[in-house]
């Protein structure tokens, strides 16, 4: 059976994606998926008038859901749309941020965990580096995120291309790994990363979860409604599977979402 199901796809709201909505779904449609949710970057509310250019704006939340509520409604019965977002765990803000989200209809949200601590004072998570301690402040930061009971799915697990010491590597993804796996929370195999032939999806990292039989799930992380199904990634997460013998959850339970 082939892919049935992606929860991560954006939309042009955060400024770096493209495509309508509807040719979403319609190429959803054509290749085969069920569900389909939008995860689009979060509406995170800043002080200080800070703007992010990667996400959408908190006044956008309105719009981004009555879009999209408008076509389940539309392509019901076809294909089952979920509204959801890809978050970051800010511990400052992430209150303020499940309030506004909280405010409107929304089914799930994924944590991609783009920045250790936060965008605003943090460091980028997907760079490569060699300290012991940035992969330790991530793996902390994302295993409290799994803590708050808040997210469905982990997307892009291995975003920090660890180059230094391979038990380094295994202690601390090992850890965020072994939690995942406590929580029965999905980790990602992100099919962006496959097509771009990005640092992720590192082959040790699914090695690490087939032996300790974590979870895994598979992301389409669309950007283009071009692969909002993509065959040829999902093929190549296919052999991964095999060759790890990772479990693989084709559509993730959903984890409602509630204000902290």
């Amino acid at each position: 059976m082939g892919m049935i199901c992606n929860l991560h796809a954006h939309t042009v709201r955060c400024n770096h994606a493209s495509g309508t909505e509807r040719e979403y779904l319609e190429n959803a449609l054509a290749g085969g998926l069920r569900i389909f949710g939008f995860a689009d970057h979060a509406p995170y509310p800043f002080p200080g008038g800070y703007r992010s250019g990667f996400r959408m704006r908190v006044d956008q939340t309105e719009d981004y859901v009555t879009t999209l509520l408008a076509l389940r409604e539309e392509y019901r019965g076809r294909i089952d749309v979920k509204i959801g977002y890809e978050a970051e765990y800010y511990p400052r803000f992430f209150a303020d941020f499940l309030k506004n989200i909280t405010s409107y209809p929304v089914d799930f949200v994924i944590m991609g965990q783009h920045f250790i601590e936060n965008e605003v004072e943090g460091k980028y998570s997907g760079r490569t580096t060699e300290s012991e301690e940035d992969l330790a402040r991530y793996a902390d930061q994302v295993i409290e995120g799994m803590d708050t009971g808040v997210f469905t799915y982990v997307a892009h697990p291995d975003l920090m291309n660890y180059v230094g010491s391979p038990a380094v590597f295994e202690k601390h993804y090992g850890r965020l790994i072994e939690h995942a796996k406590k929580l029965d929370l999905p980790l990602e195999i992100n099919l962006l990363g496959i097509r771009d032939h990005r640092a992720y999806p590192h082959d040790r990292f699914f090695e690490l979860c087939g032996e300790m039989d974590a979870p895994v799930c598979i992301g389409c992380d669309a950007h283009s409604a071009d692969v909002a199904y993509d065959g040829p990634s999902y093929a190549a997460a296919m052999e991964m599977k095999e060759k790890f013998g990772l479990r693989i959850i084709d559509c993730p339970t959903l984890v409602p979402v509630r204000a902290l």
